[in-house]
């Protein structure tokens, strides 16, 4: 990870948007970190922390009492991650890299410290908390009413996600008919989706199988305005 990918990361986050003497103070206390495709970077119920996105694409996760687990966000570069969770304490989500990511995390005690004594910098974080609901409505309305593309992309990639190992392939275990039932779609239309993904090199078929070779193109297939 080069600093100017670090740079980069933090232009285009909410932090870059800060008093020039916070984000020093920030990059000043912060420390950079790379983490294999397939790792827990963050566990649920543990303390607060925040850190930016620099490279890669990290998964936030929700996991019910019996083990089984909803995405509920992707962060790519630029994105923060945590900020919620340093606001209103621990939380129930996980983080997984899902491709090989790079982050570089911030200290909370100086950002939740610079934003009781600058509104500024309470207000950059307010703003920053409603663009992630804004996402997070969004996500539900492409989960409801999304096209099939959006819908199969989405469900491959989590898929893929809950049953990766550090250092593995994504690899969604599933059939054409599966997925269309997952989709709420008829496998002939699923198939073809999955000939268009093949092409673009964003996946590859086996025998009821998907290998993900593009996460991050699969998660923009995903993404978007509902029924698009």
């Amino acid at each position: 990870m080069t600093d100017q990918q670090l740079e980069a990361a933090l232009t285009r986050s909410f932090l870059g948007g800060l008093p020039p003497e916070v984000t020093r103070e920030l990059q000043a206390e912060g420390e950079r970190a790379d983490y294999p495709a397939g790792t827990t970077v963050y566990q649920p119920g543990s303390p607060p922390r925040a850190a930016l996105v620099v490279g890669g694409l990290m998964r936030v996760y929700l996991t019910s009492p019996e083990g089984r687990q909803v995405t509920v966000r992707y962060a790519r570069p630029g994105d923060v991650l945590g900020i919620a969770v340093l606001v209103g304490g621990p939380a129930g989500t996980g983080v997984q890299a899902v491709e090989p990511s790079s982050l570089f995390r911030i200290s909370a005690r100086m950002l939740t410290a610079a934003a009781r004594r600058d509104p500024r910098v309470c207000w950059a974080i307010a703003e920053e908390l409603n663009r992630r609901l804004y996402e997070v409505l969004e996500q539900t309305a492409v989960n409801a009413f999304g096209s099939v593309r959006q819908r199969v992309a989405g469900h491959l990639l989590d898929l893929a996600s809950t049953g990766q190992r550090p250092d593995r392939r994504l690899v969604a275990r599933v059939s054409q008919q599966e997925l269309a039932d997952a989709a709420g779609s008829v496998r002939e239309v699923v198939a073809r989706v999955l000939r268009d993904f093949r092409v673009a090199g964003i996946v590859a078929t086996a025998a009821d199988q998907v290998v993900i070779l593009d996460a991050a193109r699969l998660y923009a297939e995903s993404a978007g305005p509902a029924g698009l």
